[in-house]
């Protein structure tokens, strides 16, 4: 049968299950990715399992994100990073070398290989052929252990690319097109893979940006054929010799279908405070702005800030407007100064940032409060620039610096101007020395890891008990995402590895009495929520956090796929109202009244739980590795016992 990428990809790794849409599949890992919002949990969770060194063919740490040392907590994380980055066997990308992800595609990235990442936005890599995907930090600590990835066998859906883009429209308002047909959950139990003769118009770095926000879709992955433009784009980073052509086969087939003309796309916005808030850029002219940030995995090529460079050319920016840039890696930094490109940029009024995520996670950059700021970035989430009311919009590079020279939402096709040629080096920046390889074994073991006073040990969990009484603490509606169930930002994040202290932020936006109350209340608690519940960043804080605080089960409309998981994984249960007219009835401050809680998880029975009388039934989607991995207490507990009782 012909296979699409998708298929090929999977099939070439799949080390157990069969690969039919809703199955459990167990997948090989070649690649890990890690940051330093996340990669602190991973590194304590290898060191739990007792791993000696790591048996992926390549694990790469990055410090990118908490970049900001206000005081010594972001150092001492940087410190304990990159011991253990030697002690296991890993590469390290030290701060100030550039965002994951990028940095990934242009060293580390090869087609046909799998990559799982604690980032969300790890399906950018799908750009080159790979199949790539956001997981939690103990999926990673796992691959790295040797262990295959699970996932549900998703559908794939295949989105033909037609025509070619027109002027002052860029790969950005491609993926805000799909995120305005599908909205935030369109992507979920899919792979999106894109084809077609529209691809031939498409560069490597133009892929990444659409592929990087299919986690806005909610996708398992993003995968693009390494036809082409691939080869061209390895050849241009000094990697040739790692190209692999991998393309569908003719008469593959999809589960689902889209189609794109690109020639009839005009530039798109993402209003606040969802990347699924999708207009035309035309609609909401007019509004003023105050801030405009330029860069992000989102946006990350060398393309994505010249073509701001040259629109502003010889021009300054409106006065009322902070134009911030941050440029992704040390390598493109270098190229827009290679090429005039960073002293035209200067000339405008530009503010020029170091090389990291930045303003994208609320590590500085906040905005005023109701102060309309554009950015090139994938979230706008409430909250997620630092300022709790804060008025973020999402566009491409050529919308925000139209905005910054008008001080105004602009559609950029109204600028009194030719669209630039933006003409990039047949070559770009090669620059390693930012990034450490992994010790020898024998050298390794003579690493010890380096712990500031900030640096906890993981938790332990208990089993979930078989009859649990549980107090709903919590009821939120829909969409509700892990920034607000565990927020960023520069005041948050250098608590990564501090379990104790990051659970007292735990929903501080959406209710800023909840980590109080929990931690105060005796036994354990449960959460209700909406449909997509848990939607967005993969950081597993989001649930560490508030299964400390005593959480034990969370029910909801439907879940996301990573934080899904995530709760699995260190032992809380994630159900789903059989009948959601539920919702509606359960309210803050029922008690759950489980009963025979373990025999109905272990035999496959509906879960019921009674509240002042009624009974509610839930589903969970819970394979059976899934469901001796909860009743454990979760995956590491589970991991324990096997090894004290092989079978």
């Amino acid at each position: 049968m012909p296979e699409n990428v998708a298929q090929k990809l999977i099939r070439s790794h799949l080390e157990s299950g069969e690969f039919a849409p809703g199955n459990e599949l167990g997948l090989r890992i070649d690649q890990t990715l890690t940051q330093d919002a996340t990669g602190t949990l991973v590194m304590l969770e290898v060191e739990a399992l007792g791993l000696d060194r790591i048996r992926t063919d390549l694990s790469v740490q990055y410090v990118d994100h908490n970049l900001l040392q206000t005081d010594e907590k972001n150092p001492e994380d940087h410190e304990f990073l990159q011991s253990a980055a030697q002690r296991f066997g890993l590469w390290f990308s030290q701060a100030g070398n550039g965002v994951s992800h990028p940095v990934h595609q242009s060293r580390f990235g090869k087609p046909g290989a799998t990559l799982i990442g604690s980032d969300s936005h790890t399906c950018a890599a799908g750009a080159l052929g790979m199949l790539a995907i956001g997981v939690g930090g103990l999926e990673i600590a796992m691959a790295m252990a040797g262990e295959p990835l699970y996932i549900s066998a998703p559908q794939v859906m295949g989105v033909e690319l037609t025509g070619e883009l027109p002027d002052w429209v860029s790969a950005k308002d491609v993926i805000l097109e799909m995120l305005r047909r599908h909205g935030v959950k369109g992507g979920v139990g899919k792979i999106i893979e894109y084809h077609g003769e529209g691809l031939k118009s498409l560069t490597a770095m133009d892929r990444h940006v659409i592929a990087n926000m299919g986690a806005e879709l909610g996708a398992t992955a993003t995968v693009f054929p390494a036809d082409d433009a691939v080869r061209d784009y390895l050849e241009a980073v000094d990697r040739g010799d790692d190209f692999t052509r991998l393309v569908a086969d003719e008469g593959a087939e999809y589960d689902l279908t889209d189609a794109i003309d690109l020639s009839e796309l005009e530039p798109l916005i993402a209003a606040p405070s969802s990347p699924g808030n999708v207009t035309p850029v035309r609609e909401v002219a007019g509004d003023d702005v105050f801030q405009v940030v330029v860069g992000s995995s989102a946006n990350p090529g060398l393309r994505d800030f010249a073509v701001v460079a040259e629109i502003l050319a010889d021009r300054q920016i409106h006065p009322q407007i902070s134009l911030d840039i941050n440029p992704t890696s040390r390598e493109v930094l270098a190229d827009l100064i290679a090429g005039g490109w960073l002293a035209s940029l200067v000339g405008s009024g530009a503010r020029i940032h170091q090389s990291g995520c930045l303003g994208c996670i609320g590590m500085g950059q906040a905005p005023a409060i109701g102060r309309n700021s554009l950015r090139t970035m994938p979230r706008n989430f409430p909250g997620r620039s630092g300022t709790d009311e804060d008025s973020v919009w999402l566009c491409s590079p050529e919308t925000a610096a139209a905005a910054a020279l008008t001080g105004k939402i602009t559609d950029p096709r109204d600028l009194d101007m030719d669209y630039p040629e933006v003409s990039l080096p047949k070559k770009f920046s090669v620059n390693r020395k930012m990034l450490l390889p992994p010790l020898p074994p024998e050298e390794a073991r003579e690493v010890t890891l380096v712990k500031g006073e900030n640096i906890s040990t993981l938790p332990d969990f208990e089993p979930l008990p078989d009859d649990i009484d549980l107090e709903i603490l919590l009821k939120v509606g829909d969409n509700v995402s892990t920034d607000e169930i565990m927020p960023a930002g520069s005041r948050v994040l250098p608590y990564r590895s501090n379990i104790p202290k990051i659970s007292e932020f735990v929903y501080i936006q959406v209710d800023d009495t909840y980590a109080t109350r929990a931690a105060e209340h005796e036994g354990g608690h449960a959460i209700v929520g909406g449909e997509n519940y848990g939607q967005g960043s993969s950081r597993e804080h989001a649930v560490i956090a508030p299964r400390y605080l005593g959480l034990r089960v969370v029910v909801a409309k439907s879940l996301a796929r990573i934080h899904w998981q995530n709760l699995a994984n260190f032992g809380v249960l994630a159900l789903e109202f059989t009948d959601e007219a539920g919702y509606e009835e359960l309210s803050q401050g029922d008690v759950l009244v489980f009963r025979g809680l373990r025999d109905a998880l272990a035999e496959g029975k509906p879960v019921t739980a009674e509240v002042d009388g009624r009974t509610f039934e839930f589903r969970h989607g819970l394979s059976p590795r899934q469901v001796e991995m909860v009743l454990a207490g979760g995956r590491i507990a589970q991991r324990a016992e096997h090894e004290k009782n092989p079978a």
